[in-house]
């Protein structure tokens, strides 16, 4: 199955964990929040987990369009954006792809995944 859109990356995952955030903003998203999934497994379960990251990032401006059009839209808000570990040492970017969301449902919010798939894109593109 091929969800989102991913990218390898030839760094590690320290590295990648600073350019990725770097590349969101520069299209005009933050990160609103991150969740350690590696700690979280090892404190909630007592697991081992690979390096793995999920990063909510957002753009207000597409956010605020996306509500004013559809109040529920809010649903597939923040943008996910995962970064995990191989096992060879690169780096695995996967970006949400909105026009896999429900936003392919509506015509309004359509258009405005559209342009938040391009701006991800774009992220994603800087990272090499």
């Amino acid at each position: 199955m091929n969800i989102g859109m991913k990218k390898t990356l030839a760094m590690s995952f320290d590295d990648a964990l600073t350019k990725v955030p770097e590349a969101l903003k520069s299209e005009g998203f933050g990160v609103l929040t991150e969740i350690d999934v590696q700690k979280t497994l090892a404190q909630k379960l007592q697991v081992s987990f690979r390096k793995y990251r999920i990063l909510g990032a957002c753009n207000p401006t597409l956010a605020h369009r996306a509500l004013s059009t559809e109040i529920d839209a809010g649903v597939m808000l923040p943008c996910n954006v995962i970064l995990y570990e191989r096992d060879d040492g690169r780096t695995v970017v996967n970006i949400v792809d909105p026009l896999q969301t429900l936003a392919r449902e509506s015509a309004p919010l359509e258009a405005i995944a559209k342009e938040a798939r391009e701006l991800l894109e774009r992220a994603l593109q800087q990272l090499g």
